[in-house]
């Protein structure tokens, strides 16, 4: 008994010397739980909306502050022509616009009924359906409150459009969200492993006192892999047009453009990788536990971003696949050109520059 006493205090001191076995038995729960319970959630918070209030008296005023004063809203912009509301939408900052009517107080005084339109982006059709369903409940909870000692009683009515996804297809946000994660996963991954595989073979030493320098191993390594990943995201890309009938409203070349960039940051990504991990199986673990769930949760494909606390939003930023999905819906299904997404551009570009010089200077590091 003694011995096997013994033996099970020393498979407890080998995993409580082990930081990487302590960190998945209760690192990985903590950062799990954290991350479910705040950023898997179906409300919204602090979603940016627009006002075109064509009648500005007290009353749509009124209405306008118990809006904001809300959790769930900030307004964003003041609207003062109907021809701003489809480029405020092609921005992506703005969910939502409300119209107030022409002579809205004197309609609601005469008439009893004054009519309020909510136009929402319904690239999210979920979303959409939220923000359309908390703006109604303001609405009603406000006519309640100017009905509470009145009579007759006053009526304030919603009419809804919805944008770029009238028949609210729910296959217009898992299309870009699946090819995001599919391209981010594959690509990375594929690298990753191709690299390890051969420092576990000791070919990568050779490679390194080669003539060839660090930046070209890293570049023609990840070179074959970009058309691998091409033809990928082209098949993706003509399923989703021709099998769930996915609009691509803008530019061709320019979302072929931007698909190239970002397979580039994956592929990017999964060189730091490979120089981070030291077996295939490492690599593996990496890409998929690694970048699955951040992906996922922190990119915006399933759960609002707007609606997570600020630390995750802040760390939703050098997400990669959050830039992209941005691009692909406002290509798709906004017909964005580069002057609405050159921001995104930008950073994608930015990052695999990043990845691309850590890597390097890796491999600088090794071969020193």
């Amino acid at each position: 008994m003694k011995r096997f006493i013994g033996f099970v205090t020393k498979e407890f001191y080998h995993i409580f010397r082990d930081k990487r076995t302590m960190f998945i038995l209760f690192g990985m729960p903590m950062v799990q739980i954290m991350l479910f319970g705040f950023a898997i959630t179906n409300e919204i918070n602090n979603v940016n909306i627009a006002i075109f209030d064509q009648s500005k008296d007290t009353e749509t005023q009124q209405i306008i502050n118990k809006i904001s004063a809300s959790k769930y809203f900030k307004i964003q912009n003041q609207i003062t022509h109907e021809t701003q509301i489809e480029s405020v939408f092609r921005t992506g900052k703005v969910k939502a616009v409300l119209v107030f009517e022409k002579d809205f107080i004197q309609n609601l005084q005469n008439q009893k009924v004054a009519k309020v339109q909510v136009i929402t982006d319904a690239t999210d059709p979920n979303m959409a359906n939220t923000i359309t369903n908390y703006i109604n409940a303001i609405l009603q909870n406000y006519s309640q409150e100017i009905n509470k000692n009145s009579k007759p009683v006053y009526q304030i009515q919603t009419q809804t459009q919805l944008y770029y996804n009238p028949e609210l297809k729910s296959v217009f946000t898992f299309v870009p969200g699946v090819m995001t994660v599919i391209l981010m996963l594959v690509s990375a991954m594929m690298t990753s492993i191709s690299i390890t595989r051969e420092k576990e073979m000791g070919t990568m030493e050779v490679l390194l006192v080669s003539p060839i320098k660090p930046f070209q191993v890293v570049i023609g390594k990840v070179f074959p892999y970009i058309f691998l990943s091409i033809i990928n995201a082209t098949i993706i890309l003509l399923l989703g047009v021709f099998v769930f009938k996915m609009p691509i409203e803008g530019s061709l070349l320019l979302l072929a453009l931007e698909s190239i960039l970002f397979i580039i940051t994956a592929l990017s990504l999964g060189i730091l990788i490979s120089t981070i991990a030291q077996s295939q199986q490492t690599a593996m673990m990496f890409s998929l536990a690694g970048l699955m769930l951040p992906v996922i949760i922190l990119s915006g494909f399933i759960f609002p971003i707007s609606s997570m606390p600020l630390p995750l939003q802040i760390m939703s930023n050098i997400i990669p696949a959050k830039w992209f999905i941005i691009i692909i819906k406002a290509i798709m299904l906004k017909g964005a050109t580069i002057y609405t997404i050159w921001k995104e551009t930008l950073i994608l570009i930015g990052m695999t520059v990043f990845f691309i010089a850590v890597s390097v200077k890796k491999y600088k590091i090794r071969l020193e």
